[in-house]
């Protein structure tokens, strides 16, 4: 299924009932078509109260439970139309920028719905990257006095991955907050952004030295030889102090970082539609999460099954 709108007129025309909202995303949930998950019945219809109900044994099931618009009692359209504001900003998304466009009355609540929104930029069970890769980490955090370099004090360390497409430019890229520059967390971030049987290019820090090991081959280079990874960097940390003006709580660095790979990874993409449906797509199999788990920096976990 590839049906997407392709502007937002689109959108209010097509998805102005909650029913056509609801059709939509039990398309997305169930794409080769509905399995109720108590008996694996085949139909269902829609209730008045938003519910389906299994045909062959009755089971009264919540579309949205078990994704991002579990719980919401806001209309789906009003969903939809923040989605399709959220993929259209190229240089990303703020909360006062969603409180605008929907007429919120409630900061809090458009802070909530970007997050939940960021957590489905990441597809759960994603292809890892491939070929030739650079991995470096750099310190996101403000000027603080102390210790500077691999150890520096009050800053958040995130681990940059690129893929290196020669002539064909910068491929994708994985980020992630790590604890330290250890073997330990460098071999466990390698280990989930790189497939095995890939060349990755580091400088000579002592913390990539069991990347041989992990089925890679390793090439050490100098630090400036880097060049892609560098510019990641360089990209990432103007996104940051540019889109949200270096406003980025340690506690939720990780959602930004959702953000700005989603951004980065389909920056050649003039299909906003097409980027509004595969968000949409992930926004059906990813857990809920509260605002006060959001508070506290509880990520939702990601489900491994579409079928739901």
């Amino acid at each position: 299924m590839d049906d997407y709108p392709r502007k937002l007129s689109d959108i209010e025309s097509r998805f102005a009932a909650e029913e056509a909202c609801r059709k939509y995303l039990a398309e997305l949930r169930w794409p080769s078509g509905f399995s109720c998950p108590r008996c694996s019945g085949t139909e269902a219809w829609y209730m008045n109260t938003g519910l389906m109900r299994c045909r062959s044994c009755e089971y009264n099931l919540s579309l949205t439970a078990g994704t991002i618009f579990e719980g919401t009692r806001k209309p789906l359209l009003m969903w939809f139309r923040a989605i399709w504001w959220v993929v259209g900003q190229k240089n990303g998304a703020s909360a006062k920028g969603v409180q605008r466009m929907l007429e919120l009355g409630s900061y809090q609540t458009a802070w909530a719905w970007l997050h939940k929104i960021r957590r489905a930029m990441v597809r759960p069970g994603r292809d890892r990257l491939s070929g030739v890769i650079e991995i470096d980490e750099t310190y996101i955090g403000g000027e603080k006095p102390g210790k500077r370099g691999r150890g520096a004090l009050g800053k958040a360390l995130v681990a940059v991955a690129v893929e290196d497409k020669g002539n064909d430019g910068i491929g994708r890229i994985r980020l992630a907050v790590i604890p330290n520059a250890s073997q330990e967390s460098l071999s466990t971030f390698t280990k989930q952004a790189v497939e095995p049987g890939g060349t990755i290019r580091t400088d000579d820090w002592s913390g990539y030295g069991k990347i041989s090991d992990e089925g890679y081959s390793h090439a050490v280079v100098p630090a400036h030889d880097l060049k892609i990874a560098h510019l990641v960097i360089s990209l990432m940390k103007r996104w940051l102090d540019g889109t949200l003006q270096g406003a980025v709580s340690r506690q939720h660095l990780e959602y930004y970082l959702d953000e700005f790979t989603f951004r980065f990874n389909r920056r050649r993409s003039d299909h906003q539609g097409l980027l509004f449906f595969r968000l949409l797509q992930n926004a059906m199999v990813i857990e809920p999460t509260t605002y006060r788990q959001m508070a506290k920096n509880v990520r939702g976990k990601k489900a491994s099954n579409h079928n739901m």
